[in-house]
């Protein structure tokens, strides 16, 4: 059974910096494609980062340059490094598992088929 808990939430001033976890339990092989999502409040959730099942990683326009996600494979850990944090980057953050590729479609939010509780980020200006 995959079981995912993100961790690392805080609350930052504009410009600051913050690293997210997720742990991923039960996921046993590498042909995944990992996930960060937000969601902000009465907004839609959205794709933020993913790491392909090939090691490639796709990026929502708002965050390429600043954000970064990587995986500790000896640990089955989804990272999400964020810098240069702005105000509209506040939102509930998730991290997210699809058994297959990742693919064009990685912002689709009913592909993914596992997810975590969420952890909360807010920027302040």
């Amino acid at each position: 059974q995959v079981r995912m808990v993100e961790s690392g939430g805080d609350s930052v001033q504009t410009g600051g910096s913050l690293r997210l976890s997720c742990a991923a339990s039960g996921i046993t092989d590498s042909n995944y494609c990992m996930a960060w999502f937000r969601q902000a409040p009465g907004k839609e959730r959205e794709g933020v980062a993913a790491l392909d099942d090939d090691g490639s990683t796709h990026y929502a326009d708002s965050v390429k340059g600043r954000f970064t996600i990587s995986k500790d494979n000896a640990n089955n850990i989804l990272y999400l490094q964020m810098a240069d944090l702005k105000p509209e980057d506040t939102g509930l953050y998730y991290c997210a598992a699809l058994r297959s590729g990742c693919g064009d479609r990685w912002t689709v939010v009913k592909r993914y088929e596992y997810w975590g509780q969420g952890t909360q980020v807010t920027v302040s200006s």
